[in-house]
């Protein structure tokens, strides 16, 4: 323990730490990492070798290990590993959490860099507990009261969704965290459309104030590990050649709401319009689950 060395690397978030081995980690060494994630949100270690098994037992600590429910790996055949490669299209330049298009979303991501260009390809996240923790009063009150609909549109399935608090809870320290992202949030449920729209372009915009993040430049065998309770992502698409990561993702994530629903969804009612085709996958996430009597012509009419 005395030989670990930790170096902060913003005000917000991240810690670079060496002096530990992964691939053969102690219990001691498992609770320690947990520890220092839990202060830091994301950490990286540097100058691991570690296989693909070693890669996955190292994720097994901290919760059930599963596959990408959508994607596929272009080179890698293991069945607790998601592989992305950037020649194959694997740079996630949005800023998002990991899966949270699922009604139990990621809680732990463990990411190895296999290979990362000489320039380039950083990748930068964001607290979204400081990003809460910075909105006025009377903003905190309304995102409280509110609830997201997120989808797996950027993986081609949008008829994947989940319902999420806007403002969540952190299952172990308590702290409140917005839980919207650009790349697989959609909209706000108890908003109209055209509200849901500022709103959600306000959220989406602001977590990504430099104050709240930290960006890590790679190197070959750096593995990272970052709370997907807490923290967004995002890729800089800043650079030529192949990029390849292998990630384990720790699924399971209960989301706690800030405070229980006050308000119901926004199902529209009354004649169909040109703008009804923005409420469309809200009254069928409903309509899937028994909630709502949508009508055929509400779910699939081309103008409404």
């Amino acid at each position: 323990m005395s030989e670990w060395q930790i170096k902060r690397l913003s005000g917000s978030l991240g810690a670079e730490v060496s002096g530990v081995d992964l691939g053969e980690p102690s219990d001691a060494d498992i609770a320690r990492v947990k520890e220092l994630l839990i202060e830091h949100k994301v950490l990286f270690f540097p100058g691991q070798t570690i296989s693909l098994d070693q890669h996955v037992s190292l994720g097994e600590h901290f919760g059930k290990i599963e596959n990408h429910p959508n994607l596929k790996n272009p080179f890698t055949d293991h069945p607790g590993v998601f592989e992305l490669a950037a020649t194959q299209g694997g740079i996630a330049d949005e800023w998002h959490t990991d899966i949270t298009f699922e009604d139990q979303p990621s809680m732990v991501s463990v990411l190895h860099m296999v290979k990362c260009p000489d320039v380039g390809g950083d990748t930068m996240w964001t607290s979204l507990e400081q990003a809460y923790d910075e909105l006025s009063e009377p903003m905190k009150v309304i995102c409280e009261s509110l609830t997201a609909l997120h989808d797996a549109l950027p993986h081609n399935r949008p008829d994947k969704m989940a319902i999420h608090p806007v403002v969540r809870v952190h299952p172990e320290t308590g702290k409140k965290s917005l839980y919207v992202n650009e790349h697989f949030t959609r909209r706000l449920v108890e908003l109209n459309w055209s509200e849901s729209r500022a709103l959600l372009n306000y959220l989406t915009e602001w977590v990504k104030n430099p104050r709240f993040t930290v960006r890590y430049s790679w190197t070959p065998g750096t593995v990272a590990i970052w709370d997907n309770r807490c923290t967004q992502h995002f890729v800089l698409n800043d650079f030529e050649g192949e990029r390849i990561i292998q990630r384990v993702t720790v699924m399971g994530d209960e989301v706690t709401a800030a405070q229980p629903p006050v308000y119901e969804p926004y199902v529209r009612s009354g004649p169909l319009s040109a703008t009804s085709r923005h409420d469309r996958q809200l009254m069928l996430y409903f309509k899937e689950r028994g909630e709502v009597d949508a009508q055929p012509e509400q779910l699939n009419s081309k103008n409404g």
